[in-house]
């Protein structure tokens, strides 16, 4: 028996009564020659009553068991910027028939039935295009299902949590089993709310009271729940399901469209996992992607969707709104081609290539020494491995686009395998084993990998902690220990399939080469996407800077640049120690290095550095006499004081020191001698000074307001204090999976320079100046920035004043307070260092506010200022700053 639609009671929070409507709609399928009411929620008559243009439509389906209320803040949003900034989306939100406050039609309606149910409303409603679908859960199929059938008003797509393919061999969700399975499904969806809490609460943060009772609204008796039993029900758990034609319909018909395509993910969902991101990527590869860490199933209540969504249409304003809305798909055929007049593209193989038949040593691995004897690899072995691993990798089903995680550690192994995959195609993964196992399973299941090689540790973490992907091990292992960990191959496999195979056609400049992952030092690590060309480009900017030939030999100390030797054609040496754990190295470790590969240029880390000058008192004179054959030294990452770099001077006493600054974005954007620092010392400037720009990389600064917003456009003019923002050529393509995100780091280059519309620029999240010699000096980071009464206050520079009082070894000024009138407060590691962490003495608080003209709420002292995981030279002064306020307001005097 059918029960008419209602509008919704008020007093929902959230939700505007103004909005609610009824649509009678002539009924299709299973309803041809019936009208079907509607209760859907609809921003038009509201948009009329301001007089703003309309850009089109976005037409809103939620899932299982929601209904429209899930699209409130869209309504509210999209109503309250309507014309500010050019023509206005009109937004309905449906409630399907059955669900919601719609009709209750007490007809089976399969998954067919419910696009051919929302192709009857939108024609009622006579639409116009453009239409935009945003669609979650089952509402996204059904979305989808409607998109492929209406080509010509479908300008675009939006998706949250949803799914239109189900590999055989992967078991439907446990939720969704248990859910579905005999004697359960009545009970679990329609005679009970369990099914319905259990969606619920999956929210997170958790929703309040007021906000589940909302939900509950439309179901709060058995007979209008019916629909959340048959919505599980119509499930297609196999290829005989009756839903599964439709379903395999709507998945192929995915893979052809060719719109704008925005998806917002919530990782943590049990229901839609990754795995199902990964499979709508595939069909849309040219989708902007952005998956929010920590959100679950519910992301439209766990995280700020609807700006998103207004960004994001904005973005593509002109191709949605009947402009182009063909939207590029990656090409499978690789270019070689290079505007004119500049140098053709040089793969970052070519090293190899060119030293292919030479038996110098090209790799030297002495990480390992203590467990097994100095690995030596020639130009000639290295070439032979990279292609056989190449070759082999494609017959085991390596295909150019492909993810590879790799959790091997730097050497001979890990080089060879990153060269085989980079040849054909393939994007290496490469996350830092410093993360951590919770900060590796953050970057291995966002990057969703095809495929992990790794050694037995890191096997043994996918398989336990369930990371995707088809695993080949490093070593070979014995049968049971391969089947244990669910090894397919290992490498020796892969060799050996090399020899019958042979290596695909080269992919070219603009293909995706490789995801590096960030520190994780502020904030959760992300992967940062390369190109070929862009990392080719990295190794021609070090090479002309540094002057390497085939005859410099370096030493790698520091994991980014331990990869970098075959493609600059020189050879390469890591020395004894844990590369995971910089602070492992020593400096008898890094003579050794040196004296085994005559290297000229060493790299090494801040955090290495530190323990390099610590361990010299046990160098021997013939170590001394090898580090004097260092012609160039580098410490690469975060910039470190003039003392530290002199020490480690003294040791190499033949080099010149360096100290680039940059990122993993930007890993190369300027570079300062130690002599460019003693110039500096002399600068009335606060910071750090970094130095000028290397080869043709472009600085900018972006000013600061009053209330801390990096908003000023970005200039060269000196002394202005603001966001840096870089441009190069090796600057990254992209971040993966997180399109807000790229978003925001990216200036558009009409911005900064109309002439230069080729130009990329990068917000760097770092604050500092340019002085007037064009040199750069970092003054901290954005999210350190004390917004005081009087203005934005950097914290670098009143931070270096402190460490000039002879008792405090390192200092950190950090804010409390409410934002915009914040006080600052300085935090000190002391010599000797201090027993317990509270309140300055006296003499030493009176020392410390007497260095600088920062006036200080506070001295505080702790036996050591916390560092990040990764970088121990970098403060971690969002931790402090929490810290002082809880001892300020009284709390106990713990560490920090």
């Amino acid at each position: 028996m059918s029960e008419r639609a209602t509008l919704p009671p008020r007093g929902l929070p959230g939700l505007d009564a103004r909005f609610s409507r009824i649509v009678a709609v002539p009924g299709r399928g299973v309803d041809e020659g019936l009208v079907r009411e509607w209760h859907c929620l609809d921003t038009g008559a509201e948009l009329a009553q301001l007089g703003v243009t309309i850009a089109g439509t976005i037409v809103a389906v939620h899932g299982n068991p929601t209904w429209s209320y899930l699209w409130r803040h869209l309504i509210t949003e999209s109503v309250r910027v309507a014309g500010t900034s050019g023509p206005a989306w009109r937004v309905i939100a449906v409630d399907q028939l059955d669900m919601g406050f719609s009709e209750r039609t007490g007809v089976d309606r399969p998954l067919a039935q419910r696009v051919l149910d929302l192709g009857a409303f939108t024609d009622a409603l006579a639409l116009d295009a453009p239409i935009v679908t945003l669609g979650h859960d089952w509402g996204g199929v059904v979305s989808l299902g409607w998109a492929i059938d209406h080509p010509d008003a479908l300008a675009g797509v939006m998706l949250l949590n949803t799914a239109v393919h189900q590999p055989d061999d992967v078991p439907v969700p446990a939720p969704l089993r248990l859910a579905g399975a005999r004697g359960v499904l009545a009970a679990s969806t329609v005679a009970t709310t369990a099914f319905l809490d259990t969606t619920l609460a999956l929210a997170s943060p958790p929703l309040d009271a007021a906000t589940k009772d909302a939900y509950r609204a439309p179901y709060r008796s058995a007979a209008r729940r019916r629909a959340i039993g048959a919505f599980v029900a119509d499930i297609p758990v196999s290829g005989t399901h009756r839903s599964s034609a439709e379903l395999q319909r709507i998945a192929a018909g995915v893979a052809l469209l060719d719109v704008p395509a925005l998806m917002l993910w919530g990782p943590n969902d049990p229901i839609f996992s990754d795995r199902y991101l990964d499979d709508l990527v595939d069909r849309l590869p040219h989708a902007d992607v952005h998956r929010y860490e920590g959100a679950s199933h519910l992301v439209a209540e766990d995280r700020p969707y609807a700006d998103a969504l207004l960004t994001w249409l904005g973005r593509h304003r002109d191709r949605l709104a009947g402009g182009d809305t063909a939207a590029p798909r990656p090409s499978s055929v690789p270019t070689t081609a290079t505007a004119a007049g500049e140098p053709a593209f040089v793969p970052i193989w070519r090293g190899l290539d060119d030293r292919r038949a030479d038996d110098d040593i090209a790799i030297v691995d002495m990480s390992s020494r203590r467990s097994r004897p100095t690995r030596r690899v020639s130009w000639r072995q290295l070439d032979d491995r990279v292609r056989r691993l190449a070759a082999g990798l494609h017959v085991a089903g390596v295909r150019r686009g492909d993810r590879v995680s790799l959790l091997v550690p730097p050497g001979p192994t890990l080089s060879a395998v990153v060269y085989a995959c980079l040849r054909i195609g393939a994007v290496v993964v490469v996350a830092d084993a410093g993360l951590g196992i919770r900060g590796l399973t953050r970057a291995v299941r966002g990057s969703w990998p095809d495929f992990i090689i790794g050694e037995t540790p890191g096997l043994t973490a996918a398989r336990t902690l369930g990371w995707p992907g088809t695993r080949i091990s490093a070593a070979r292992l014995p049968r049971a220990a391969a089947a244990a960990l669910g090894v397919s191959y290992s490498l020796y496999d892969i060799v050996r399939m090399g020899y019958a195979g042979s290596l695909p056609p080269a992919p070219g400049p603009a293909d995706d080469a490789a995801i590096l992952f960030t520190s994780g030092s502020t904030g959760p690590a992300k992967g940062v996407a390369y190109t070929h060309a862009q990392l080719s480009a990295l190794r021609d900017v070090l090479a002309a800077h540094f002057e390497v030939t085939k005859d410099t030999g370096l030493v790698t100390g520091f994991a980014p640049f331990a990869l970098l030797g075959p493609a600059l054609g020189t050879r390469s040496v890591t020395p004894d120690m844990d590369v995971s754990s910089p602070r492992t190295l020593t400096a008898k470790a890094v003579a050794d290095a040196v004296r085994e590969s005559d290297a000229h240029i060493v790299f090494l880390s801040p955090a290495a550095i530190l323990n390099v000058v610590d361990t010299a008192h046990a160098l021997t004179p013939e170590d001394h006499a090898a580090l004097g054959r260092v012609r160039t030294f580098l410490s690469t990452g975060a910039p470190i004081s003039a003392h530290v770099l002199e020490a480690a001077a003294r040791l190499m006493p033949n080099a010149t020191p360096h100290t680039p600054y940059g990122m993993t974005e930007c890993l190369l954007v300027t570079d300062i001698t130690l002599d460019g620092v003693h110039a500096a010392a002399d600068s009335p400037d606060a910071g750090v000074c970094v130095g000028l720009p290397i080869g043709s990389n472009r600085v900018l600064v972006s000013a600061l307001d009053a209330d801390g917003r990096a908003g000023g456009t970005p200039t060269a003019a000196a002394g202005v204090l603001g966001e840096i923002v870089v441009s190069a050529s090796h600057l990254k393509n992209h971040y993966d999976r997180l399109w807000l995100t790229d978003h925001a780091a990216v200036r558009n280059t009409l911005e900064i320079e109309p002439s230069a519309p080729e130009a990329r620029w990068h917000r760097t999240g770092d604050i500092g100046h340019l002085d007037e010699n064009g040199r750069l000096w970092i003054e901290g980071r954005l999210p350190h920035l004390i917004v005081t009464a009087d203005g934005p206050l950097a914290p670098i520079g009143p931070e270096q004043k402190v460490e000039r009082v002879d008792e405090v070894r390192r200092a950190a000024v950090v804010g409390v307070g409410p934002q915009g009138v914040r006080q600052a407060v300085a935090v000190v590691e002391t010599v000797p260092a201090a027993a317990r962490a509270g309140l300055a003495p006296p003499h030493l608080t009176r020392a410390v506010r007497e260095s600088t003209s920062v006036p200080l709420v506070a001295v505080l002292v702790v036996p050591r200022l916390p560092t990040d995981i990764r970088h121990n030279s970098k403060i971690d002064r969002s931790r402090l700053s929490a810290w002082a306020e809880r001892i300020l307001a009284g709390a106990r005097a713990a560490a920090p």
